[in-house]
């Protein structure tokens, strides 16, 4: 029964349209994470598994953290990649790869993060490097400090950067067949912040804010959220601006937290002004809790504020922490108010031979299997509905 109610689902909702370039129907989505390959054939497996799994859209990423998944003239080769041509373009190869197999493929770009890890980066003109004055201070003066397993970001305050994020993101839409542009960490990283730091508050930044403002930040916190909130807005504004100028027809999109946001939330992303404004076509709300409960008041909350953008609710997938009955049980959830989804992530749905032999990695594949056969019913095999 379970399963006929699913296939019943799937045919109601294939009468749905999106605006996608090459789907034409609602968005079956996955993220492949920049982790999930290092060759050409690595990038047809992906995007092979992806397509027979049923999923219509990769978000594939090619920018982590200051360093690029294909050939820029801005940014160094990614380390993940020897910090070297490695002998082909990942982006090019996956749009050829995605669009022969019927996929749209959105470039994932991390927009803020600069670098990742407790080492600096070693080639001199990687941007943690090369832009100091780029980068985060706070009122004392001190440079964000670098993190094991995690982000140091640029300066959204200074029109400088957005400058030079706009023209990271134009590189990509001017040079590739990308159906889209997916942007994720467009906010103010700032979760391991040092207890008391306040980022970013260099002498540049604050002096922007007197003038612009009037305000000081110790005086007026609220003025500083929402100046710095609308600051970010400003740079993805700007971005807005210039895919409309070089290729319209891409599908410009956001990673967004839970819940609609307003500008003194934590990292001064203004998700709900991004929606008033019309400055995407679609956002991503990662909707990553377990609890049945709260997810559902989740999707409420974005399908009230949804305004006319396309809402495409971020489901997590991992099988360590959730049993496949309850990514299954949020998949129709979520479809039934949108109707588009988002898996997280393709690791989690696709494992190797060596995982398989770890401990309790039958028991992964076997949840894997259970809930790529719930996909691959929920979806349709064919994927995408064809160029």
């Amino acid at each position: 029964m379970r399963r006929a109610a699913l296939l019943l689902l799937a045919v109601s909702l294939s009468a749905c349209q999106s605006r996608g370039p090459r789907v034409t129907g609602p968005l079956r989505a996955i993220w492949v994470t920049r982790f999930d390959y290092r060759s050409e054939a690595d990038i047809e497996t992906v995007l092979r598994n992806c397509q027979e799994a049923g999923f219509n859209t990769v978000l594939f990423q090619v920018r982590g953290n200051g360093t690029a998944f294909y050939d820029s003239a801005l940014e160094p080769w990614a380390e993940e990649l020897g910090g070297a041509d490695p002998g082909f373009d990942p982006l090019e190869e996956a749009c050829d790869a995605a669009h022969d197999l019927g996929l749209d493929l959105h470039a994932w770009v991390n927009v803020m993060p600069s670098w990742r890890g407790a080492r600096p980066p070693a080639d001199p003109g990687q941007l943690y490097n090369a832009r100091p004055e780029w980068h985060w201070y706070d009122q004392q003066g001190r440079r964000q400090p670098l993190t094991d397993g995690f982000y140091v970001s640029l300066n959204p305050c200074l029109p400088e950067v957005r400058s030079y994020l706009v023209e990271v993101c134009r590189e990509i839409v001017a040079d590739y067949e990308v159906d889209g542009l997916h942007l994720d960490y467009i906010r103010l990283v700032n979760e391991l912040a040092p207890p008391g730091a306040d980022y970013p508050r260099d002498a540049a930044t604050v002096a922007l804010f007197l003038a612009e403002a009037g305000q000081d930040p110790e005086r007026n916190r609220p003025a500083w959220d929402l100046w710095r909130a609308a600051k970010v807005t400003a740079l993805l504004r700007a971005i807005r601006d210039m895919v409309e100028e070089t290729r319209p027809e891409v599908v410009l999109s956001a990673a967004v937290g839970s819940a609609p946001e307003g500008p003194r939330e934590r990292h001064q992303r203004d998700s709900a002004a991004w929606v008033r404004e019309g400055l995407v076509d679609a956002l991503f709300p990662m909707n990553y809790t377990a609890d049945p409960a709260e997810f559902r008041a989740r999707l409420d909350a974005w399908t009230d504020a949804a305004c006319g953008v396309r809402i495409v609710t971020g489901v997590m997938a991992r099988p360590d922490d959730r049993a496949p009955a309850t990514v299954e049980e949020q998949v129709l959830d979520a479809l039934a108010r949108s109707p588009h989804v988002c898996l997280f992530a393709y690791s989690y749905l696709f494992g190797g031979g060596e995982e398989a032999a770890a401990p309790g990695g039958a028991e992964r594949a076997a949840r894997r299997e259970e809930l790529l056969s719930f996909l691959r019913t929920v979806f349709g095999n064919a994927g995408a509905t064809g160029a």
